[in-house]
């Protein structure tokens, strides 16, 4: 094109030049000749590299504080590096309260009236398909790399959910949409739930797709309270589309604490034989082999800490009390179920699955499920959840449907395709 204007007429590159420099943010300056002029576009130009190699800087500074040294590496045929860290030196004992701490012995497990007998799977992540373990007085954990963080929209925002302005329900916020079960109106201590783990197509990096239990506290306002735990499929966060297990914390709304996995100072894990944030193998298919996995969440009687148990049997670690300010004493609302981002803009909905894929009422095999519901009462027993409600804020889109039976108790089918016809 410039060619073709010469040919026309002498082409000034001055305009353009300012016209650059003006829309671009960068102050005007003083013309003063062409040579000024060149000379000042080329420093401008090298401001751009510096403030990259900067930025670089300090990811490879926040990589160093959270990649702990390790005495055993494991990687898997996928891409996933696991390293076998010190219990000590994981990353929750950067925290200045945890420094110096030991882990109090194994806390009372509340008192079950779970009728079910459920198949334990012990090697339920892909990293154990290696033959390979963490030795004793380590614990796995999934290893960061620079990719990972130059996909957040942030450093301070890597590892984090986006702070929200969050309802009195909970649920309809800023793209993310839920259906879900809960209770509210009590005293809670825990909370435990079989969930059905399914790998949900996400449809683009910005958009996440996961199952979860929230222990919830606080005023949803600012000062909102949540341990978080279940499985997830986020590209933003991990990469791929593999379903993970993830755990979160916050005690206000997602704004400036709290984090996934071992992504910051906080959760405290005991388990050398459970990877925060690894793929999760084997998952479930349509019409054919279900899969589901297990957890509980529970305040330790004696101490006061929470506790997260993959299971039956492995203690995978604790949100330690002080953490928390309403948490520190007991949750007021529990919630099972679905949640995902829509980030398309108006006029359009995300085709990103929540859980199968597929609407409530196709039942078994089809559509994914929550089952065995039970909450963690005063006295550190767990009891099926009283007046338990179900509520999907974009039903055409993702609904819930609610049974119950001897065999699963408390129970419900959950999910949907996101865009369709009823949900354009």
């Amino acid at each position: 094109m410039i060619a073709s204007n010469r040919r026309r007429k002498l082409f000034s590159p001055l305009p353009v030049l300012v016209a650059f420099l003006l829309f671009s943010g960068v102050c005007p300056f003083r013309l003063s000749g062409f040579d000024d002029a060149r000379r000042r576009t080329a420093d401008y130009q090298n401001l751009r590299p510096q403030k990259e190699l900067r930025r670089l800087n300090k990811i490879k500074t926040h990589l160093r504080k959270i990649n702990k040294p390790s005495v055993k590496t494991i990687q898997t045929l996928h891409g996933e590096v696991i390293d076998c860290v010190l219990l000590h030196q994981q990353p929750a004992f950067d925290h200045p309260l945890l420094r110096g701490h030991k882990p109090p012995d194994p806390p009372e497990r509340p008192t079950s009236g779970d009728p079910t007998g459920m198949m334990f799977v012990e090697d339920f992540q892909l990293w154990r398909n290696t033959g390979e373990s963490c030795p004793g007085g380590t614990i796995p954990i999934r290893r960061t790399s620079e990719e990972d963080i130059l996909r957040a929209s942030s450093l301070q925002r890597f590892g984090r959910k986006a702070g929200r302005c969050v309802r009195r329900d909970f649920l309809s916020y800023d793209g993310h949409e839920h259906a879900v079960g809960y209770v509210t109106g009590d005293q809670y201590y825990g909370a435990k739930a079989s969930i059905n783990v399914w790998a949900p197509q996400v449809a683009n990096q910005s958009e996440f797709s996961l199952s979860q239990i929230w222990v919830i506290s606080g005023s949803f306002g600012d000062d909102l309270n949540t341990i978080e735990a279940g499985w997830q499929v986020s590209p933003e966060l991990y990469g791929d589309n593999f379903p993970r297990f993830f755990t979160y914390w916050t005690t206000d709304a997602y704004q400036t604490t709290g984090c996934y996995n071992l992504l910051c100072s906080g959760f405290v894990q005991t388990d050398s034989r459970v990877a925060l944030g690894a793929a999760i193998s084997p998952t479930s298919s349509f019409n054919g082999g279900q899969f589901d996995i297990s957890l509980l969440i529970w305040k330790d009687p004696k101490h006061g800490n929470w506790w997260l148990e993959f299971g039956p049997g492995i203690l995978v670690g604790y949100w330690p009390s002080f953490l928390f300010t309403h948490l520190m004493d007991h949750a007021t609302m529990v919630q099972f179920g679905g949640e995902i981002v829509n980030s398309v803009p108006s006029g359009l909905h995300t085709t990103t699955q929540m859980g199968s894929g597929q609407f409530a009422e196709e039942g078994f095999a089809k559509a994914s499920y929550f089952r065995n519901l039970q909450v963690v009462d005063w006295d550190n027993n767990l009891t099926p959840p009283a007046n338990l409600q179900v509520v999907a804020d974009h039903p055409n889109c993702y609904d819930i449907q609610k049974e119950y039976n001897d065999a699963w108790g408390n129970y419900f089918y959950y999910g949907g395709p996101g865009r369709n016809v009823k949900c354009p």
